[in-house]
């Protein structure tokens, strides 16, 4: 090359590809027919060049033609009229073929180079920067121009720009450092998803980490040899769709080791677009979540499973309801039920052995109740000892009794927990489909109320669920409700009951029973809402009142009828009371509050309440320790042990009255209270006999010896008024009696006997009080 045409106009600048480079734009005139190369250098380079003998411009050419650029000349249509440089080698095109060729075909794909291209043959000299073949090039191009003014093509050279050329290589360098280090899987693959799909290019260490294969055992090969017979096929469908609307995807799904062993991988895979938005490969980023699928396979298995017996809980057996509801609300003819089941004397175990020998009874009667169901059937711990089971598509009721003779023949049998034989039963409730049920609620609730009407008939036995027992719980509900708010509307009353001598014949003292006067309902026995208030706890605050009560009448009644030997108070404790924490400085405050006579006070504890509780003995101590008196009601109806009776400071029996209404049948039923009176008197005890009616009964306790009687032959319990009418009377019962003829026992209709020093007025009117 010669020389280059040039003409005089001053060219204009205009937008690079890169940016528009304003001012660097060339201002030169290239008028004439020559643009010396020497044009496109630095001043001081072309002094430099001065010094080649061989002449400027033969050095530049030798120059050009190894140098890292791109040197051309084109014609007023974009045809290559020349094409220097070895840069040309990096488009992968020969510089002495494209002579004849146009640079709008050459570069088709770099459209902001060729629109700096259409302003030079426009006549404007322009500078700019572009990225070609992934790296980046300062171009420059002068238009030549005749000197008609006729624009007769151009000269442009694109030169390396180094320093970007060294910081993408930097860069490239920082990223495949990035790519081989990362802890995640990388595998690029080609486009090819027509049959046998893309092939895998490239992989890092960390994929060969994970699945055991090397990249020469990985690349050339298609990326379906890690899935297996567990792959989830619908996933790798959506990839495949994925793929072909150019998508990114994310996606789970089981793949393979080299070893044949299962791992759970998380897939995200993106395409690669060039400059131009075409896709030219797939890079997947994969990442082994075996572990957090175990995690979370863990936590669903907490959330739906009792961690103690492996059984499925409450949350998911309420799902199991709601879909047999929702088929049977389908299907007229699917029958299920719903079984409530509950441990009796579960509470036993867990105090005397240990929560731990409970948990290995729970265990093992999980593992009974699921051998006796079929596999089409629920059992369920719903919490604590009661399970829930749940009898799908049955055919005939009778099924269900089968079903449920079987469970409790199966809980029966004894176990051995802890080294030591234990024996328990269930108590059932059994709600049915048939009722018609829309909700899960409704139908626990009314399997509860028939579990809780089993264990109210004696415990081990089931119970089906009718309507009359929903009627007598929401009653019940109702009857909670109130009492909640006897007490602070002071509903609550205290009777009296009279404790006799058979000595004398005289009243030593009374027994305080609560009683509760409804606002709507009138008197309610305790028989009725005791057991709600051991229920509720309520039992708590209304045994503290009564105490309360109690002393404070003993207090004014020992004040207002002075004896030799005082009037005593006999109060009953409720095993909860005597379970609470701070039970002795609560009945010391109430002592002290009221002035009662502590040696007149005695507190009633059931062999029950004593027995279920292990530091028994240092409480009944401290009781005792405070001054009170202590006595065992109801006795011979409980379980005790004689070791521990031996050990406990208790002053009194009370022999059940069922033992003492069996007393007019005669034979073994007087020998077992003379027992009870033997085994008393032997432990330095006193005995009072319960329910007295008759003076039979009041004659073979006077024969036993027995101390003290108290019943309805006497009196029945008063309230305060009449009580105090009746001490004002002074009655006194006889206590030696023959025959009823010689006792001229005086009965009046409210089976108080009186007898002695008082006048006629004075009986009838505390006859009248008493009534």
């Amino acid at each position: 090359m010669n020389s280059l045409e040039s003409t005089n106009n001053q060219p204009q600048g205009v937008p690079g590809e890169v940016k528009e480079s304003h001012d660097n734009v060339n201002h030169n005139h290239h008028h004439g027919k020559v643009v010396p190369l020497q044009n496109f250098l630095s001043h001081e380079a072309h002094q430099a060049l001065k010094l080649y003998v061989g002449g400027e411009e033969a050095l530049l050419r030798q120059v050009i033609k190894l140098a890292p650029v791109f040197f051309y000349c084109l014609d007023s249509q974009g045809i290559f009229t020349l094409a220097e440089g070895k840069a040309w080698d990096t488009l992968e095109l020969q510089s002495n073929k494209l002579i004849g060729q146009s640079i709008f075909e050459i570069f088709e794909h770099i459209p902001n180079f060729l629109t700096n291209i259409h302003a030079g043959l426009g006549g404007k000299e322009v500078f700019w920067e572009s990225t070609i073949a992934n790296m980046v090039y300062d171009n420059h191009v002068i238009p030549l121009i005749q000197e008609n003014n006729e624009i007769v093509g151009l000269v442009g050279i694109s030169v390396l720009n180094i320093t970007k050329y060294q910081q993408t290589e930097e860069q490239l360098r920082l990223l495949a450092a990035a790519v081989n280090s990362a802890e995640d899987a990388i595998m690029i693959t080609s486009t090819d998803l027509e049959s046998p799909g893309p092939t895998i290019l490239f992989v890092n260490p960390a994929f060969t980490k994970m699945t055991g294969y090397t990249a020469q055992e990985a690349i050339g090969r298609n990326p379906r040899f890690l899935q297996g017979p567990n792959t989830d096929r619908t996933v790798l469908n959506k990839l495949r769709q994925s793929l072909e609307t150019g998508e990114v995807f994310y996606g789970q799904a089981i793949n393979y080791r080299k070893d044949g062993t299962e791992f759970y991988n998380e897939w995200h895979i993106e395409p690669i677009r060039d400059n131009q938005g075409r896709i030219t490969h797939y890079l997947g980023v994969q990442r082994d979540i075996t572990e957090r699928k175990k995690a979370e396979e863990q936590l669903i298995n907490n959330a739906l499973y009792d961690s103690l017996t492996g059984l499925p809980n409450r949350t998911l057996w309420i799902k199991g309801l709601e879909e047999a509801i929702a088929k049977a609300q389908k299907c007229q003819d699917y029958l299920f039920a719903v079984l409530f089941l509950d441990l009796d004397r579960f509470k036993l175990v867990n105090d005397s052995l240990g929560h731990l020998a409970g948990d290995e009874l729970l265990i093992a009667i999980a593992k009974r109740l699921q051998s006796t169901l079929r596999p089409t059937d629920t059992v369920a711990r719903l919490g604590g000892d009661e399970f829930g089971i749940l009898l799908t598509n049955i055919r005939e009721l009778e099924n269900i009794s089968n079903v449920v003779n079987r469970i409790q023949a199966s809980v029966r049998q004894p176990l051995k927990v802890e080294g030591q034989e234990v024996f328990t039963t269930a108590s059932i409730g059994i709600a049915l489909s048939t009722a018609g049920y829309d909700s899960s609620q409704d139908l626990m609730r009314d399997a509860d109320i028939a579990m809780y009407r089993a264990k109210a008939l004696g415990k081990a036995r089931y119970c089906l669920f009718n309507k009359t027992m929903h009627q007598i719980a929401v009653s019940r509900l109702r009857l909670e409700t109130d009492l909640r708010r006897a007490l602070e509307r002071q509903e609550l009353r205290l009777h009296y009951q009279p404790l006799v001598s058979l000595k004398t014949g005289e009243i030593t003292g009374f027994e305080a029973l609560v009683r509760w006067e409804h606002p709507e309902q009138g008197l309610i026995s305790p028989d009725q809402f005791i057991p709600v208030a051991e229920e509720t706890g309520l039992i708590n605050p209304i045994g503290w009142w009564v105490l309360r009560e109690a002393c404070l009448k003993l207090r004014i009644w020992q004040l207002t009828f002075p004896r030799k030997i005082p009037l005593t108070m006999s109060v009953n404790l409720s095993g909860k009371q005597f379970a609470q924490p701070g039970l002795i400085e609560q009945v010391d405050l109430i002592l002290r509050e009221t002035g009662c006579d502590r040696n007149s006070l005695k507190l009633e504890l059931t062999e029950s309440a004593i027995m279920d509780h292990s530091d028994a003995n240092s409480i009944l101590e401290n009781l005792r320790a405070l001054g009170v008196k202590l006595d065992i009601d109801d006795f011979g109806i409980g379980y005790s042990s004689l070791d521990r009776l031996y050990q406990f400071p208790i002053n009194t029996l009370k022999i059940d009255k069922s033992f003492v209404s069996r007393l007019d049948a005669g034979g073994r039923n007087v020998e077992i209270v003379k027992a009870i009176v033997t085994l008393a008197h032997t432990l330095g005890m006193n005995v009072v006999g319960e329910g007295v009616e008759s003076s039979y009964q009041l004659t073979q306790l006077q024969a036993l010896n027995c101390e003290f009687a108290q019943g309805y032959f006497f009196s029945r319990p008063l309230d305060s008024k009449a009580t105090e009418a009746l001490l004002t009377s002074q009655p006194k019962w006889f206590c030696q009696v023959k025959t009823e003829e010689k006792s001229q026992l005086i009965q009046s209709h409210n089976h108080i006997t009186l007898v002695g020093k008082i006048s006629n007025s004075q009986q009838v009117q505390a006859i009248q009080a008493a009534s």
